[in-house]
């Protein structure tokens, strides 16, 4: 594993909701290293992409408020002011955002939306910023790359406009790279051409990349390691071979268990239980998954859920995950228990 790129400490991210501040992302902690994809997965709500903004520093800041640290290159970005932290987000921290079609500048052409980071953080003559923006556009698998620079986002594809997103994340080669759901809106077909060209991508340019997504498939073909976020905590963090391997915490094994592609014939898709809570109704005490998974006695979880330690890198929140198990699991007075 290489150097540490990026070390997020104990961050909190709060929104305003008539005068009272409720935390989307709770005291989460992450280092990702060099040349080393860190995917964290959850539900919609469950504080990924707040996470994400938070790090990019493009939350509103008259709503939000932000604790703790987000370590990078030896400074703490949410102490940075808006003028040094435009100088590393776009040139050392890139962002591929999960819908191209509203992050791209529909009055813009694609050759100036990709030439917009280089203005701001390269010295380049317009000769050579197209040149590169061109390198960058057959980079990413677009082969008609000279028609494409004089083309507006409404001109392409969904997986076309995906993959300037990426371009444009690219632009100034970033030493950490989030990508935020970055296959939602596409079938299933360019979703497959789009991880395989972040893969090669990665391979190419060894930075660190935080991989957003549900997409449990995607976690599996691309991550090093996962990081399982809930009601804005992380709930269990581990490599990727070990957490599909052996998962433990209950949220992390009912993700896995509503896979369709896991069941065998004529049986039930497994459904988790409830929803995620909204921030305003989140009970912050104990452990924030119980709610869901109500047939496990009270007595199973922390009063104040920590993250343990299981494994060598393995971490679980909450000591239910010792005595968790499915109600299909139940056989008369008897509960097949992992340990």
């Amino acid at each position: 594993m290489g150097n540490p790129v990026l070390e997020i400490k104990n961050l909190r991210t709060s929104f305003s909701i008539k005068g009272n501040y409720y935390a989307a992302v709770d005291d989460v902690s992450l280092t990702i290293h060099e040349n080393e994809v860190v995917a964290i997965v959850g539900e919609s709500g469950c504080g990924k992409s707040a996470l994400a903004l938070s790090i990019m520093g493009l939350h509103n800041l008259k709503s939000t408020k932000l604790e703790g640290q987000v370590n990078f290159k030896e400074q703490n970005l949410l102490n940075l002011p808006v003028s040094k932290l435009n100088k590393v987000r776009g040139r050392d921290i890139g962002m591929i955002f999960q819908d191209p079609m509203t992050a791209l500048n529909p009055l813009a052409t694609v050759g100036r939306q990709i030439e917009e980071p280089m203005d701001y953080h390269m010295k380049l003559s317009r000769a050579d910023k197209k040149k590169r923006v061109l390198n960058l556009l057959r980079r990413v698998g677009i082969k008609n790359e000279q028609r494409v620079f004089r083309q507006y986002p409404h001109e392409l594809s969904g997986g076309m406009r995906q993959r300037v997103v990426i371009a444009i994340a690219l632009a100034c080669d970033p030493v950490l790279l989030i990508a935020d759901e970055p296959t939602t809106a596409l079938d299933v077909t360019i979703q497959a051409q789009i991880m395989d060209l972040m893969k090669e991508l990665q391979n190419q340019i060894k930075s660190g990349i935080i991989l957003i997504t549900h997409d449990l498939g995607v976690v599996a073909e691309m991550a090093d390691r996962v990081a399982v976020m809930y009601a804005g905590e992380i709930v269990e963090i581990a490599e990727v071979r070990e957490l599909f391997a052996n998962p433990l915490h209950p949220y992390t094994r009912s993700l896995l268990n509503s896979i369709p592609a896991n069941m065998e014939a004529k049986e039930k898709l497994h459904v988790i239980e409830g929803i995620v809570p909204s921030i305003q109704n989140l009970d912050r005490t104990g452990c924030r998954f119980a709610p869901r998974i109500k047939w496990i006695p009270v007595e199973d979880h922390e009063v104040n859920p920590q993250l343990h330690e299981v494994e060598p890198g393995h971490f679980v929140r909450c000591n239910c995950y010792k005595n968790f198990h499915f109600p299909e699991e139940r056989v008369g007075a008897e509960t097949y228990v992992v340990t």
